[in-house]
């Protein structure tokens, strides 16, 4: 008997299943999206369908990279790069070229992921794809801001901006103003970080975008962190936290946990804080996240200093700045170079790391 790549409606069972693995990423049900993307990809293979078969590698990169699984997205992405070159697709070839990008920079490689950003970015102009162009100016300047870069970091979120409003793309937009507002806190501009905070948390509640609502939680809670306000800030991580478990975000609840132990810390609940902190690393182990490890070592080296263990404290801070050393992270090494500076003379401690 034939193998039947139809339901009984008659429709092709791979696209049906590439429909609803959409919906659920919409949703940000991330782990039910990947299943189905996987069997529609198996579906495409099966009849041999291209098309199909590239929409799902990238759907795939795109799903697993949302939610922290980079080593895998950057392994779909691959392959769609591939099969992209190959079919001369080139709109496909830069969506690829970006994706890889942004799972190299999440793993630490900043350097690489910018030349492939750069390289999609050229490809999006060439093909006058203007919504290519604005998502490829938002991802590089999330990349300038790891690099440490943070001038260049805003200059190229308020470029996307800029061009998202152009395009009238909500999410776009919204997405603009949490990364101005990221960048913006570690320029020391709390005012302005705030003030972006609270537009993309009103845009993201419009949108019913779940995964865009944490993102804005988080950064408010930061924005409260750094002016003192502990208890509210500790309000808007739990807000953040509840909604980056249910998506299964590994990386971006990291981050919120990193930022709960660091109000804990400034508040003196030592026990909270370091249970944060572990947690917070354990994520970031499992992610591969360097930078992120960087932030949890010192904060955790913080905490030996004031609990008197001094000798685990340096070697703490000696670590954090090694690795930050390692990978080029500007910013990150600053801060380890702060606080053995701070240690070498005996005070400043708890530092409130932006």
């Amino acid at each position: 008997m034939p193998v039947s790549f139809k339901d009984k409606a008659g429709r092709d069972i791979g696209e049906v299943l590439f429909e609803r693995a959409e919906e659920h990423r919409k949703s940000a049900e991330y782990g039910r999206a990947i299943e189905l993307y996987k069997r529609a990809l198996n579906s495409f293979k099966k009849k041999s369908d291209v098309s199909g078969i590239l929409n799902s590698y990238l759907s795939l990169g795109d799903t697993l990279r949302a939610k922290g699984g980079f080593t895998t997205a950057k392994t779909y992405y691959e392959e769609g790069l591939k099969l992209a070159e190959v079919l001369d697709e080139r709109n496909a070839e830069a969506d690829a070229l970006v994706g890889l990008g942004l799972s190299l920079r999440a793993l630490g490689d900043w350097s690489k992921a910018l030349d492939l950003i750069n390289k999609a970015n050229r490809l999006y102009r060439s093909l006058n794809d203007r919504r290519g162009e604005a998502f490829s100016a938002w991802a590089r300047a999330g990349t300038y801001r790891i690099k440490g870069d943070i001038k260049q970091a805003l200059k190229n979120f308020d470029s996307a901006l800029r061009k998202f409003r152009v395009l009238k793309d909500r999410s776009g937009i919204a997405y603009s103003y949490c990364g101005l507002g990221g960048s913006s806190r570690v320029a020391v501009r709390i005012k302005d970080s705030e003030r972006y905070y609270k537009l993309a948390n009103r845009s993201f509640n419009l949108l019913d975008d779940r995964f865009g609502l944490a993102y804005s939680y988080c950064g408010l809670g930061n924005v409260q962190r750094m002016t003192g306000d502990y208890g509210d800030a500790l309000a808007y991580f739990k807000k953040a936290g509840v909604l980056y478990k249910k998506i299964g975000d590994r990386v971006s609840y990291a981050y919120t946990l990193w930022s709960e132990g660091t109000s804990y810390m400034m508040m003196g609940r030592m026990k909270k804080a370091i249970a944060s902190f572990n947690r917070s690393l354990e994520f970031f182990r499992q992610t591969k996240d360097p930078r992120g490890m960087v932030y949890c070592l010192l904060g955790i080296g913080e905490i030996d200093y004031l609990s008197g263990q001094e000798r685990q404290a340096k070697s703490a801070f000696l670590k954090a700045a090694k690795l930050a050393d390692k990978y080029g992270f500007k910013l990150e090494k600053g801060y380890a170079e702060k606080l053995l500076n701070a240690f070498a003379h005996g005070k400043g401690f708890p530092v409130n790391l932006p």
